[in-house]
């Protein structure tokens, strides 16, 4: 790999097992591979302390703050109010609310996850803050309720796996896309081709370990330091240079989150 190449893990739930045990291996594992931040999304309230105690003792972290689809079950809409509480008393490495969003596999009652959802663009606004979406199998509803709703700081979508018209519909409402694992498997040819057809500006990496292995892992834990694997393939899929695509995908992250390089 070529030591200039920088790299950004938009989304690792680096709180979960397995890395408890290893943190410090498994970060030092990443940085090694040129992975030089970290975003940490939450899931729930129940992880929000955890993820900030990491970001604290932590200079490569941030994170973001908000409800998950999956685990809705767990919360009463009024605990959005605690959400609000929290952001205003958060620190500047809080970066985005998420991860939030959409999932319409799973059961957990699809208005219960919109009223949610609802919410948290509105927090959005109201802090100046990106989103970062999780959205399956409910692309057509989640643009129905982004272009009502209006992120004014729009977001990513986070683990894209889909068309380039479905990717495209997220970026003209001013989304990134989060380009993980899906790309290295050969079969993944609608997506891979999306990927590379997108413009490069509105590209961003991730992991989702531990979930999403990478191509040849699957079975296993998926690790921040895999993100170089994912890089790689955005290469080959878009034949341009290294530079080219580590410089603007670099550039993109810290422009979805309004950080500093």
């Amino acid at each position: 790999m070529n030591d200039s190449i920088r790299l950004f893990d938009t989304h690792c739930h680096f709180d979960f097992e397995p890395f408890r045990q290893h943190f410090s291996d498994e970060l030092e594992a990443a940085k090694n591979q040129g992975v030089e931040k970290i975003l940490i999304p939450s899931i729930g309230m129940k992880n929000w302390a955890e993820i900030q105690r990491l970001s604290i003792q932590h200079d490569e972290i941030s994170y973001a703050l908000g409800f998950h689809p999956y685990f809705l079950n767990d919360y009463l809409i009024e605990d959005i109010d605690e959400l609000e509480r929290e952001l205003q008393v958060s620190t500047t490495k809080c970066v985005a609310i998420g991860e939030c969003g959409l999932d319409f596999a799973i059961d957990i009652d699809p208005q219960q996850q919109e009223a949610f959802f609802i919410r948290q663009i509105q927090l959005a606004n109201l802090m100046k803050l990106p989103l970062i979406l999780h959205c399956r199998k409910a692309h057509n509803r989640m643009i129905q309720l982004l272009k009502k709703h209006r992120p004014e700081k729009g977001g990513v979508l986070h683990g894209f796996s889909g068309s380039y018209q479905q990717a495209m519909n997220f970026v003209a409402l001013g989304f990134y896309i989060g380009v993980g694992g899906v790309i290295t498997y050969p079969r993944a040819n609608k997506t891979r081709q999306a990927i590379a057809c997108l413009p490069l500006t509105s590209l961003v990496l991730e992991t989702d370990a531990p979930d999403m292995p990478i191509n040849g892992c699957q079975g296993r834990a998926n690790h921040p330091k895999n993100v170089i694997n994912i890089f790689d393939e955005l290469v080959l899929i878009r034949k341009e240079t290294e530079q080219t695509v580590a410089s603007q995908v670099w550039e993109n992250s810290h422009s979805l989150f309004a950080m500093c390089e």
